[in-house]
């Protein structure tokens, strides 16, 4: 029977915050009618209420991303990073941001943590100039370009999402231009699903299972994946029926009668793929000399 394990997790998602400057439309921040911007900070010792040191020095890969917050936010970002690159040096080590936080010190900081081929930060920067805020409300573009110079002249590994609205679809190219000349080492763009309708689809298949991973809220719940994060302030009572045990068995077990939405949303199959799986409409990956 197919269960979540700690035992055997191997990639492990924390958001380090539910603290942002942004305010985009579609986040969860501003669509959560109970949330109501609480300030959480995620801590080492909440994630060694879930997870031993012998389990940290296992993972494969921890990256931080939000449901509420942005990882730049997060008041322990930079020692919770340093504190798993100290117990395993190998981990490769994430992150899904902005980029409008913090000053070009602090990324070319994380850029010294960050220090494996394989390390990542993966900036989300929707347009250019006269763009990039009208979906990223409150992110202030000459920060975010001053930081993504930094952090990629510290030596760091930047790779560029670009959701596609109509405000911004012309400028995909000129983008995929500036990334390359930037130093990027991908450029990524999708068009964004959320709100639109439920498909029909066939089955569950779960990314979570699938990559062995799991997910640690800014508040320190574990949880299957940051989906059901969402759930964390809102408290869905069938969500949280289906959470009671770490193999979360109640989220398995309802894939067979009635699925979570999250669950259909997310990892729903549609004919060959999930919606997770085929997010990406194009992916470009630069050649460095």
């Amino acid at each position: 029977m197919l269960e979540f394990n700690k035992t055997s997790v191997r990639v492990l998602h924390l958001e380090s915050t539910s603290v942002c400057q942004a305010s985009c439309p579609q986040c969860a921040r501003e669509n959560s009618k109970l949330f109501n911007k609480q300030v959480e900070h995620l801590t080492i010792e909440a994630i060694q209420q879930h997870f031993s040191i012998e389990q940290i020095q296992k993972l494969d890969k921890m990256f931080m991303c939000g449901n509420f917050g942005d990882p730049a936010a997060g008041a322990n970002t930079l020692e919770i990073y340093h504190w798993f690159r100290e117990l395993n040096p190998d981990i490769i080590l994430g992150m899904n941001t902005n980029g409008g936080l913090q000053n070009p010190s602090w990324w070319s900081n994380l850029a010294d943590i960050f220090r494996l081929p394989e390390d990542y930060v993966i900036f989300s920067i929707d347009g250019l100039e006269d763009t990039n805020h009208i979906y990223r409300r409150g992110v202030d573009w000459q920060r975010v370009m001053d930081n993504v110079r930094s952090f990629i002249l510290s030596g760091g590994n930047a790779q560029w999402d670009y959701l596609i609205f109509d405000h911004n679809k012309h400028q995909i190219e000129s983008a995929k231009q500036l990334a390359n000349q930037m130093g990027f080492t991908w450029f990524r763009t999708k068009v964004s699903k959320r709100g639109k309708p439920q498909t029909e689809y066939t089955s569950i298949r779960c990314h979570a299972l699938k990559e062995n991973s799991m997910y640690i809220s800014a508040t320190g719940e574990l949880l299957p994946c940051c989906f059901l994060g969402n759930n964390i302030f809102t408290r869905d009572s069938d969500i949280d029926n289906a959470l009671q045990t770490d193999q979360f068995s109640g989220v398995v077990d309802l894939w067979q009668t009635k699925p979570l939405q999250p669950c259909i949303r997310v990892c729903g199959l549609q004919e060959r793929s999930t919606p997770f799986d085929s997010q990406w409409t194009t992916e470009t990956e630069f050649k460095k000399c």
